[in-house]
């Protein structure tokens, strides 16, 4: 170890370094350490978590198509005023981009982009592409319109200018049942397209729902696996954990074979007369099967955290209250309860926020009412392609968390939330 000395009043070591320099290249060397030691989860954590969000966050309002394939007519339309349709040479420098864009296989992303403000408008891009693409010269105009008869109405020039921004909140509007109309003011869906609002409000019901079902279950379970004796609670610990060695899937699955209609469960009805062949109960394919389903399949994510808080607390707290005259109902409510608190919420938290994105059980037991809004996110990065929309709804659902884990934070405490 290296000694110090005293020199002019400044401690320095042996080679006349002062002390204090020393010590800051300690302490620095120690937080490189330290940060080279972190730095692997560091990474992992930046690339499977935060930059995928990020991407998510960009791509939900990332609006590069039209832009990209139709620049000259998106400038030419700048000085139009909306009234009338304009004029010929807007419709010549159309045919002229959407001639080249044909060339390029690239003019049925222009459509299916403008498709999803408008409506049927995919046909009329590919069917006047096709058109044009056998005329060398003008005037375009009545060719246009001659294509389609929506080229003479002004809507579609106004939505064509709309879905030319670079960068666009029409994928949050759209996410939240509004739209921009011809000139540019916010208004509200078709009453027969609003779907995304009701189902955030069906995803959060069902989601708060199964956590307080999860709750009255998952509570007498813990509270016996922490009283019993321990051989006792080991083999309800073992059952708790049970399902986590059997595959998700199998899981879902297994409720299919129970719940429908010449399933397990009515066959035990109709054989022990609850009910009668020809009136078998509809429990799958529908909002029921997903909450069983789920609820199943999260019921050990609230027993966990319960359990741990549980095993903590002193059975002397009870025999004390006892002691003191309280009833048994007595000295639970107001001994043993409160300080559960903390797994409750610790449990609750977990739950909610698993149902709130769970995907593949109502996908596979929820048939047409039992579907969340995770199940429309999958629909339009799988099926419709529709990126943005996806981002725009994976965005709000990350918001919608967010602002609840705030709020609990604010109404409870995150720090009073425990997993043991």
């Amino acid at each position: 170890m290296a000694q110090a000395t005293l020199d002019m009043g400044v401690i320095t070591t042996v080679d006349g370094t002062p002390l204090k320099t020393k010590l800051r290249q300690a302490e620095r060397r120690n937080r490189l350490r330290s940060f080279g030691l972190v730095f692997p989860l560091l990474a992992f954590i930046m690339i499977s978590f935060v930059f995928p969000i990020g991407d998510m966050i960009f791509r939900s309002v990332d609006n590069p198509v039209v832009a990209q394939h139709l620049p000259r007519t998106l400038a030419a339309l700048e000085n139009w005023d909306g009234q009338e349709i304009p004029d010929e040479e807007v419709f010549s420098v159309l045919a002229q981009e959407m001639r080249v864009a044909a060339e390029a296989r690239e003019i049925g992303k222009v459509a299916t982009r403008l498709n999803y403000d408008l409506p049927g408008s995919r046909s009329t891009i590919t069917k006047t592409a096709r058109k044009i693409r056998k005329i060398e010269e003008g005037p375009y105009k009545e060719v246009f319109i001659e294509a389609d008869k929506d080229w003479g109405e002004t809507e579609t020039w106004s939505k064509l200018k709309q879905v030319g921004e670079r960068y666009t909140i029409s994928y949050y509007l759209a996410a939240v049942d509004l739209q921009r109309d011809a000139t540019g003011n916010i208004i509200s869906q078709p009453e027969n397209r609003q779907i995304y609002v009701p189902l955030f409000l069906r995803t959060l019901w069902v989601s708060l729902l199964i956590t307080v079902i999860c709750l009255l279950l998952a509570y007498p379970i813990a509270y016996l696996m922490a009283t019993l004796p321990v051989r006792y609670s080991n083999l309800l610990i073992i059952l708790v954990l049970l399902p986590f060695w059997t595959s998700l899937l199998v899981r879902t699955t297994s409720w299919i074979v129970l719940l429908q209609t010449e399933g397990v469960l009515n066959d035990i009805l109709v054989w022990i007369g609850v009910i009668s062949d020809e009136g078998r109960i509809q429990m799958i394919y529908n909002m029921t099967g997903t909450i069983v389903a789920m609820v199943h399949i999260l019921l050990p994510f609230m027993v966990l955290p319960l359990f741990s808080v549980m095993k903590t607390i002193s059975p002397s707290y009870m025999r004390a209250a006892k002691s003191l005259g309280a009833t048994p109902s007595r000295a639970f409510w107001t001994v043993y309860f409160p300080n559960t608190v903390p797994g409750i919420g610790a449990g609750s938290l977990l739950v909610f926020i698993l149902a709130i994105g769970y995907y593949i059980t109502p996908a596979l037991v929820g048939g047409r009412t039992g579907q969340l809004i995770s199940n429309f996110i999958a629909f339009h990065m799988q099926s419709s392609l529709n990126w943005g929309l996806a981002a725009a709804l994976g965005g709000l659902l990350l918001a919608g968390v967010l602002a609840l884990y705030w709020l609990y934070n604010r109404v409870v405490g995150i720090d009073s939330m425990k997993f043991g």
